[in-house]
């Protein structure tokens, strides 16, 4: 065997273990996306999902299908703070879906992180959904941010604490959507820390001056 037979040995050998690792280190990006992508995807329905029943409720403040149970100039939203809100309104039925006529309230709150100890991410929380004072109700969906701002009649903002809420005019609502479990950043230069390395999908909705017309009207 010639010496120029032997480099071409080593050669090819470099060569292969080159591939090699470009293929290992393809395949790694390909999973590492995959579950990037797959995270993406389960946050931004996830935030689709509560945006849905949230516009739904709230454009119903002060509505009810015999509107002489409101007596004019009462108070529609009866809490409203930086993470909570109680209101007054007519949910629909089976049997009447556009209400019954009785006066419901419904309440949305955001809970202490102290809560969720079981999920890697810090942030997440639980936003319950109230109604009738019956027993709170809510998912962990990964919302970490559930955030109001009340306005009155001339646009201008309504300083916490909120004496009257009779004042309210318009409302903005910010919701923020990660994900309870982390993906792992294999590419991280920082092998020790594995908090450093956690990834989250984030996905941000924000409604500007929503108004239900009942709120106007009143």
């Amino acid at each position: 065997m010639g010496f120029s037979t032997l480099l071409d040995i080593l050669g090819s050998a470099v060569i292969g273990g080159l591939l090699l690792i470009i293929l290992l280190r393809v395949n790694d990006a390909a999973i590492q996306n995959n579950y990037v992508y797959g995270s993406d995807l389960i946050v931004q329905e996830a935030l689709v999902e509560a945006v849905r029943v949230i516009e739904y409720d709230f454009r119903k403040v002060g509505y009810c299908a015999d509107y002489t149970k409101i007596g004019f100039g009462d108070p529609l939203i009866t809490v409203a703070d930086t993470h909570r809100i109680a209101f007054i309104t007519d949910l629909s039925t089976a049997a009447n879906p556009s209400g019954d006529g009785i006066i419901d309230t419904i309440e949305y709150r955001l809970g202490p992180s102290s809560e969720l100890l079981g999920t890697s991410n810090p942030r997440d929380r639980i936003l319950y959904r109230i109604v009738n004072n019956e027993q709170p109700k809510g998912s962990n969906i990964g919302i970490t941010q559930f955030d109001l701002l009340f306005f009155d009649a001339l646009g201008d903002t309504l300083q916490f604490p909120i004496a009257d809420t009779r004042l309210i005019y318009t409302m903005q609502i910010d919701l923020t959507v990660e994900n309870t479990e982390a993906v792992t950043d294999s590419y991280s230069d920082d092998t020790e820390n594995l908090d450093d390395r956690r990834v989250y999908s984030q996905a941000v909705w924000r409604q500007i001056r929503l108004a239900s017309k009942n709120l106007r009207n009143r």
